[in-house]
């Protein structure tokens, strides 16, 4: 059953918030899945915090217009789902990488980062990014190693002191 024009507005005005507030986009080929299988891929999708829609390309170019993944407008080809990272960049790579990985039906075609189009083979760095947490983490370690570094060196002072001073006084009790 084809789509009014009142429900083919409210699609693009859907996926054109989701695009704007999507740090990348991921357009997979996903023939040859069946309705299990693409089950199975929104589950995923769902616990990762990443938006899967599969959305007409027509519908799709004119949500990408103004929006940083306009860039793909040129390229959509053929039957796609989309793969929108909500909450951190790599988070739809690593969901479509994993599926992908087991299910060679699935098969990426576009990636858009910042604004830029990826080559699909760069689905694999782009997953290798970190989480939010991840990337915070790392941050802190690189903040608090000066710090450290700073107190053993501080620390060594009194201890190498300490350490002559013994030693002295082994030598003298030794003679």
């Amino acid at each position: 059953m084809p789509l009014t024009l009142q429900q083919k507005q409210g699609v693009v005005s859907e996926v054109t918030e989701v695009a704007k507030r999507a740090h990348s986009v991921i357009a997979a080929e996903y023939r040859g899945l069946t309705v299990g299988e693409m089950t199975q891929l929104r589950i995923k999708a769902r616990e990762c915090s990443v938006y899967l829609r599969v959305v007409k390309n027509s519908l799709a170019r004119r949500a990408f217009e103004g929006t940083d993944y306009g860039c793909m407008c040129d390229v959509l080809q053929g039957q796609m789902v989309y793969a929108f990272s909500m909450e951190d960049p790599g988070g739809a790579a690593r969901v479509l990488k994993d599926y992908a990985d087991t299910n060679k039906n699935l098969v990426v075609r576009l990636i858009a980062f910042g604004g830029e189009l990826l080559d699909p083979s760069e689905i694999k760095r782009l997953a290798s990014l970190p989480t939010y947490d991840q990337a915070i983490s790392l941050l802190m370690a690189v903040m608090k190693a000066p710090v450290e570094k700073f107190v053993r060196t501080m620390n060594e002072v009194p201890g190498r002191l300490t350490r002559t001073i013994a030693a002295v006084r082994d030598q003298k009790q030794a003679k």
